[in-house]
């Protein structure tokens, strides 16, 4: 179908779904190029609606970066809601770019971003709507190149069977080698595997029907195999070594979204080191940027697109160098305009109170949030996060003296070696702070807590660890459930079975896959919806294929265990994660590493892309002196 014929058939169907203006395209700021003269295309994925893809800044940085060079062009797609996809099967329509109404089957190049594993059977969803084939084997030369990244690309391999090729890492350098190795492809009239043998060679791509996988007897992996010399294991992650300038040139939509705001990335990376949190060890080194490029950012962005609201975003913000400065720069210079400025990640400290202080001068008190993640001081040495209860206390009674009334709280359950006596603490801890508030800010102080349940990630000290099983999540969901029930508590926590699927997606193998497609192929769609997940669907899923949940989910792992994602180098190495999973056991902590400097791996791996000691933007310290191949046996 054309893109007039989509355009005509849209415009009968469109007044008859919820938020048409998902699917319209035409916002401000949209990059729309000559399709016949632009010889390469790519449609950029999201894999949820559009409400939450729009949100996504690493899918608007591709499209700023691939639309800035003039023989490319960069179009985006959505998954479509439920009422459209019927529409869209209904009258026979592909799915569509917003910007020009192609058929996805049209562009060379089809990249989605991956940056949570509950979007996977989106994915295949969106590749039928698209008449794209879904597994790799089955396309040819007259289908698109079918890519991915984002986070959940660190373990590539339960979702192997239907992608061509993997960006492991950050994306802003690659997607231009990517394109120039497409084009020159292209001009070339090579065959398919031509094209997937290129993207191997380079830096950060993984190409898994270049790599076999084999098994030991009792399921665990024996060994992966490159079946061609350009694929090289373990694929090292792309790093940009120095960040470009902020985006500005942001695309506004006509209708509500997650996040009507400007988001604006301070830093990127993470030195504290919590055992639980992926995306602080695969996002290592710390690399920040300037106050002044993020004043400059900001100024441009407003004025480009109206947005009155900022978020500066970074996995802490608290530990960003200059971070006293830029609030009181930012909020000096938009105080006038009434523009809102968010931090969020903050750590639990009194300097978090101060920084929103400094941000909301004249603002509306409602809530304060920060993330304890435990509740016992023991617990939060297992997990990296050391704070004293005290520290806690007084760090709540300033949010309550600085007129906040609500304090948000994020804990998770389920850690290694949790007893009950550490989820009664959780229960504790709130009735503390409350009665502290109300010491403060009388009947309307307020305490939400918020618990999820810990899933082990890969790349994460946790990797080896099981699982809380089904009955172990419920038991302490109940005790706080009954312990915060009173006046002033607010709870909400994790359904179980979500945390089940999380778990066995994010450790899965290549096996997996066939897992997905019955799945889908069963009406699995939209699984991060609670409206549309059914974990009784992916059961079926795993006894049609003959494996079993439970490898995947409730049982912990050997040290020397192959795992499904060590075809992926994400920095750290697997010998320092386990270190620190054996300091966890004990109760011990690590010192950050910006104040010193325990050789994850990561600095040796990227030392030829380390900037000057002079510089600022640069927390990881130079190594020690001594042979790099030496770094595991320090302390």
């Amino acid at each position: 179908m054309k893109p007039d014929q989509i355009t005509h058939v849209l415009s009968r169907i469109l007044p008859t779904v919820q938020k048409p203006g998902r699917y319209t395209g035409g916002e401000f700021n949209q990059i729309v190029k000559d399709w016949e003269r632009t010889p390469l295309r790519f449609a950029l994925a999201f894999p949820d609606i559009y409400d939450l893809g729009m949100s996504n800044l690493g899918l608007a940085i591709l499209y700023d970066i691939l639309n800035a060079r003039d023989e490319y062009l960069a179009e985006r797609v959505y998954t479509p809601w439920v009422d459209m996809e019927e529409a869209l099967r209904e009258n026979a329509i592909p799915l569509y770019s917003l910007e020009t109404k192609h058929p996805l089957s049209e562009f060379d190049v089809l990249a989605f971003t991956l940056p949570y594993e509950s979007l996977y059977t989106n994915v295949l969803n969106m590749l039928n709507l698209g008449a794209i084939p879904l597994h790799t084997a089955d396309r040819t030369t007259e289908h698109p190149l079918v890519i991915a990244g984002g986070h959940a690309c660190h373990n590539p391999e339960p979702m192997a069977d239907f992608f061509d090729a993997f960006v492991i890492g950050e994306g802003e350098d690659v997607i231009l080698e990517i394109a120039d190795t497409v084009f020159a492809w292209k001009t070339s009239n090579g065959s398919r595997s031509d094209l997937l043998e290129s993207l191997a060679a380079l830096e950060g791509l993984y190409v898994p029907s270049l790599v076999s996988v084999s098994y030991n007897t009792d399921g665990t992996i024996a060994a992966f195999e490159p079946l061609n010399t350009a694929q090289k294991l373990p694929v090292l992650k792309r790093i940009v070594a120095f960040l470009p300038p902020p985006l500005t040139h942001f695309i506004v939509p006509y209708i509500d979204t997650t996040h009507n705001r400007i988001p604006v990335e301070i830093m990127r990376g993470c030195s504290r080191g919590c055992r639980f949190c992926q995306a602080g060890w695969i996002t290592r080194p710390v690399r920040e940027r300037s106050p002044e490029q993020l004043l400059e950012a900001i100024e441009t962005a407003l004025q480009d697109t109206g947005f009155e609201e900022v978020g500066l975003l970074s996995l802490s913000s608290s530990d960003y160098t200059h971070i006293r400065e830029l609030v009181r720069i930012v909020g000096d210079r938009f105080h006038e305009e009434r523009i809102n400025i968010s931090l969020p990640s903050l750590r639990i400290e009194s300097f978090s109170v101060e920084l929103m202080e400094l941000l909301k001068k004249d603002s509306h008190r409602s809530g304060f949030t920060l993330a304890p993640e435990a509740a016992t001081e023991n617990m939060r040495s297992v997990i990296n996060k050391p704070a004293s209860t005290e520290e806690v206390l007084e760090t709540m009674r300033q949010v309550f003296s600085h007129g906040w009334h609500t304090i948000k709280l994020y804990f998770m359950i389920g850690h290694p070696d949790e007893t009950l006596e550490d989820v009664q603490a959780i229960a504790d801890l709130c009735k503390q702070i409350l009665a502290e508030g109300r010491k403060i800010a009388g009947g309307r102080a307020k305490v939400h807590a918020g618990v999820s349940t810990f899933a082990p990630k890969p790349h994460t000290p946790f990797q080896w660890v099981s699982c809380d099983s089904v009955d172990q999540i419920q038991q302490k969901q109940d005790l706080l459930r009954s312990e915060l029930s009173g006046r002033g508590f607010k709870l909400s926590w994790t359904n179980p079975k979500d945390t089940l699927f999380e778990a066995f997606l994010t450790r899965g193998d290549r096996r997996l896959g066939s897992v997905i497609e019955a799945a889908w192929q069963n009406g699995a769609k939209f699984d991060a919806w609670h409206e549309f997940f059914d974990f009784d669907r992916w059961l079926s899923a795993f006894s049609e294929n003959n494996l079993d949940m439970v490898f995947y989910t409730h049982r912990s792992r050997d040290e020397n265990e192959i795992f499904p994602w060590d075809v992926v180098d994400a920095g750290p190495s697997k010998k320092i994660l386990w270190r620190e999973y054996q300091l966890a056991l004990q109760g011990k902590t690590r010192p950050d590493c910006s104040e010193h400097c325990f050789a994850c791996g990561v600095q040796v791996k990227f030392d030829p892309i380390r900037p000057s000691e002079e510089s600022d933007t640069w927390k990881c310290p130079p190594l020690p002196a001594k042979n790099p191949r030496e770094k595991e046996t320090l302390s």
